[in-house]
């Protein structure tokens, strides 16, 4: 026998890892985000038409641009003739930031907005309920054994 050999839980191989593929570029650009702040591309264009109507909404809505100070990675991506000079703006998507806090207030508003929807569906439809001919009836499931000889 041949007392030089490894055992075979010492021994280690090289790990074989497959090449990356290519894929394609995404369409908008990674950037730095900032902690406490959330991200949006808001469009400002649709087929080389401005659509005012959306950023105007979305401004009252507390979404701010991203001025391009904050975010020098970008610089070289910029449209050239965009409306907003200082501002991120890629194809007609304007990035814009709002603080965190404002998009947990956003969403709990509407997930309160939706429940008071569901619950009003809810009690137009057990208003037209009737005891003697019940529109929801709950079943309970029995399981009986019969007798063997």
């Amino acid at each position: 026998m041949d007392n030089n050999r490894q055992d075979r839980e010492l021994q280690t191989r090289e790990e074989f890892q497959r090449p990356d593929s290519w894929k394609p570029a995404s369409l908008l650009p990674e950037f730095t985000k900032v902690p406490g702040w959330a991200y949006r591309w808001i469009r400002t264009s649709l087929l080389n038409d401005a659509d005012n109507l959306n950023v105007s909404s979305k401004m009252r809505e507390g979404w701010e641009p991203v001025k391009i100070a904050d975010h020098p990675e970008m610089k070289i991506m910029v449209d050239q003739n965009s409306r907003f000079k200082d501002g991120v703006e890629i194809g007609g998507l304007l990035l814009c930031k709002i603080p965190e806090e404002f998009v947990a207030q956003r969403k709990a508003y509407y997930e309160n907005k939706s429940k008071q929807q569901a619950d009003a569906v809810d009690n137009s439809f057990m208003k037209q309920n009737d005891p003697r001919m019940p529109l929801f009836a709950e079943s309970k499931a029995t399981t009986s054994f019969g007798k063997g000889k």
